[in-house]
């Protein structure tokens, strides 16, 4: 009989459990159909839970009705994206994580202080095109693989900022290959890997070494979910694995596995999780230790355009 380590922290974030009470709170508020900007958060099943409810996500403005409500997702948007909404006479909530809105001020401060910005992320990810909007020309984005990429010039003042959902190590060693080119680069005033990010790696970290497998329950667009099997890997899993739903598990995976490690990101319900868990004792890893890294306590109220329009503490 195998046995299963499960990693806590994991699964929904405060600004993940804000983003999808704001839908939920204006669905309830308003009726449908309430139109949200992109997904509201990285996972398929939470997108398909709100569709049936009545949400209606877009990829852009110009497919929404003029003067209907619309919702930006918990990865932000550009001031350019909220100029086209006022223009249009939109009715905007502002779902974005406020630790993302956290690294869209320091990229204005910088800018405001002649540096040229750093941005260390996915160049298709929607909280990097967000974040680009804050300083535009000022800005440059650097995947973490290849930051031996970036050109700028020597004389000018260069500052650092993150996609909040990268893994640390990788941050870290982006910004020590630049800081060995840009010697004056500057730091942003508090790191930007998200409190949550940080917390399920090194819950995964805590427990990977130990694990013949390690499975991360999450979607496919999910970074921080993706970020979740590349740390267990890196330390020491012999084998990882993303799924977006139990349907995806391969027994076969489970062949001379002792041990199986199981997590999810930060935006996956933890029934998600629970189903896998069925699944693992179906098939022999009936025996689950909760290995718990730290306990977060952290929420988020509601945005204030939603506040206001409801009444009351939300």
């Amino acid at each position: 009989m195998g046995r299963v380590l499960l990693a806590a922290p994991r699964g929904y974030c405060a600004g993940v459990e804000r983003a999808i009470r704001t839908v939920e709170e204006a669905l309830g508020h308003y009726g449908p159909p309430v139109y949200v900007r992109k997904q509201i958060v990285h996972n398929t099943f939470v997108v398909a839970d709100l569709t049936r409810r009545g949400a209606v996500f877009v990829e852009e403005l110009d497919e929404v009705p003029d003067g209907a409500l619309v919702i930006f997702s918990a990865h932000g948007v550009s001031p350019a994206v909220k100029a086209v909404a006022a223009e249009r006479g939109l009715q905007t909530v502002d779902a974005t994580c406020p630790l993302v809105t956290k690294v869209h001020k320091e990229a204005v401060r910088f800018a405001e202080a002649g540096y040229e910005i750093v941005l260390i992320g996915h160049a298709e990810h929607e909280e990097v095109e967000g974040t680009l909007g804050e300083a535009p020309g000022r800005m440059h984005v650097v995947d973490p693989a290849t930051p031996e990429t970036l050109t700028i010039p020597a004389d000018r003042p260069v500052g650092w900022l993150s996609q909040t959902t990268l893994s640390v190590d990788e941050t870290m060693a982006a910004v020590g290959s630049l800081r060995a080119r840009y010697p004056g680069l500057v730091d942003p005033p508090s790191d930007d890997i998200c409190y949550a990010s940080q917390n399920r790696q090194e819950a995964v970290v805590a427990l990977a070494a130990r694990c013949d497998l390690v499975l991360v329950v999450g979607s496919e667009n999910s970074s921080n979910s993706q970020r979740l099997v590349e740390v267990a890997l890196a330390a020491g899993a012999r084998a990882g694995h993303l799924i977006d739903r139990v349907e995806e598990a391969d027994e076969s995976w489970l062949d001379g596995a002792g041990t199986v490690g199981v997590s999810s990101g930060a935006s996956v319900p933890e029934h998600l999780v629970t189903e896998l868990l069925d699944w693992l004792a179906r098939h022999g890893f009936a025996d689950v230790e909760t290995v718990t890294h730290t306990r977060e306590t952290l929420t988020f109220a509601l945005p204030p355009e939603l506040r206001t329009q409801i009444g009351g503490v939300l």
